[in-house]
């Protein structure tokens, strides 16, 4: 269990580079009342920067989720995720991939790319935070600590 997790807001990552969509998230995040802290990136590269915590990014938190776009500008989001589930410490974190299509969810299926969930956009109010919520519910989960005997 990660001990600095207890008693903070929810750390999200939100890569996407439609201004609307991230609006949109935005909104549906504040919306929900689910303590967090948001960051929005606009690209996959900026997104491997802060991930792997490299320059202006050195000192950022990990994030607990990721909320990924795929069609993202400079490296695209599949390579994103391929290259966040293939490093050990950050491939625990939850992503949450959201699609312009059924045909991407299929895709990532087919690629054996892991991820915790898929949104279709545009995106359903209560679809966005139904999956939000279960992926609190799995992220407090994991801070409860075992008793002591």
């Amino acid at each position: 269990m990660i001990r600095d997790t207890v008693g903070r807001p929810m750390e999200i990552l939100l890569v996407e580079d439609n201004w609307d969509d991230a609006r949109l998230a935005y909104e549906f995040l504040k919306e929900g009342n689910i303590p967090h802290r948001l960051t929005w990136l606009w690209d996959g590269d900026e997104a491997l920067e802060f991930l792997h915590r490299r320059g202006k990014y050195a000192r950022v938190p990990h994030p607990d989720i990721i909320l990924l776009d795929l069609g993202l500008p400079r490296v695209d989001g599949r390579d994103v995720l391929k290259d966040l589930k293939g490093d050990g410490e950050l491939s625990e974190i939850p992503v949450v991939v959201m699609t312009a299509s059924k045909d991407h969810e299929d895709m990532l299926k087919s690629e054996q790319l892991q991820v915790d969930g898929y949104m279709e956009k545009p995106v359903d109010l209560e679809k966005f935070l139904g999956l939000v919520r279960d992926l609190k519910r799995f992220w407090h989960a994991d801070l409860i600590l075992p008793a002591v005997e």
